[in-house]
């Protein structure tokens, strides 16, 4: 969507909901809220409405009060609290429905506050710095990364090249993913501290190059890979690098040769 109907929607939906008595606020989040980026032609509507205790419900499930409601081509329900709306243009919308105690529940960075009849400016407030806040335990996610690199490529040679897969280029790019973001300093300021996949191209060119290059590799080739990247980013940065579980898991995955 181009930028000016962009922002007419959301001007939309804000008319739409500020002129409904049950509903308190609606809180823009990620591109929406034109926070130091401005939406380009990929980005969806990403929000919040809180209402009155009571009303919640009734908004996720009848949705007459989007603009354009006709044109909504599939709508599913995500979350206890969210869902997302896919219009016949390709414009999705992902949004999550609370009241004022329920919005606790969720966690934030870039966010504006479009309208607020109640206290939620400070709601919001509060839950961005205890999302900024949330700790990660490095060395388990390591020592998970180890376990899952040798379980997928275990999986692989014994055929199941899918499961395998999966604990690779799934389960242990995960935890790659949030260890790199963790542990290493994001000098361009741009990373996403709630999704590490989040733009990390941009504050890691080369990194982010050399990942999608793995992952076009087979599974198994992809493990060393990973590992390989793992020990030349995260060995100086974490005192506590399990050296010997490491070096299990390295000739476990060169024994298994060119699979």
């Amino acid at each position: 969507m181009l930028l000016e109907p962009y922002r007419e929607f959301t001007r939309r939906l804000q008319a739409r909901l500020e002129g409904d008595p049950r509903v308190l606020s609606l809180v823009a989040l990620g591109s929406m809220a034109e926070a130091g980026r401005v939406p380009d032609a990929w980005s969806d509507h990403d929000f919040f409405v809180i209402t009155v205790p009571g009303a919640q419900e009734g908004f996720r499930q009848d949705l007459a009060w989007l603009p354009d409601v006709e044109h909504v081509a599939l709508r599913v329900r995500e979350t206890a609290h969210g869902l997302k709306v896919l219009y016949d243009s390709g414009h999705v919308l992902e949004f999550a429905v609370f009241d004022e105690q329920e919005v606790f529940l969720a966690k934030v960075n870039d966010y504006r506050v479009l309208f607020d009849r109640s206290c939620v400016a400070e709601s919001l407030a509060r839950i961005q710095r205890e999302s900024a806040l949330q700790q990660v335990d490095l060395p388990r996610e390591l020592e998970l990364f180890l376990f899952h690199l040798l379980l997928g490529a275990a999986r692989c040679a014994r055929g199941e090249v899918l499961s395998g897969h999966r604990f690779i280029k799934t389960y242990a790019l995960d935890e790659l993913m949030t260890l790199l973001t963790r542990a290493l300093p994001d000098a361009s300021g741009v990373l996403d501290n709630l999704d590490p996949y989040r733009r990390f191209e941009r504050a890691s060119p080369e990194l982010g190059a050399r990942l999608r290059d793995v992952l076009l590799q087979e599974p198994v080739a992809a493990a060393r890979e990973m590992l390989a990247l793992a020990e030349g980013h995260l060995r100086s940065a974490m005192p506590a690098y399990p050296e010997r579980a490491a070096e299990v898991v390295r000739e476990y995955l060169k024994g298994l040769g060119s699979r």
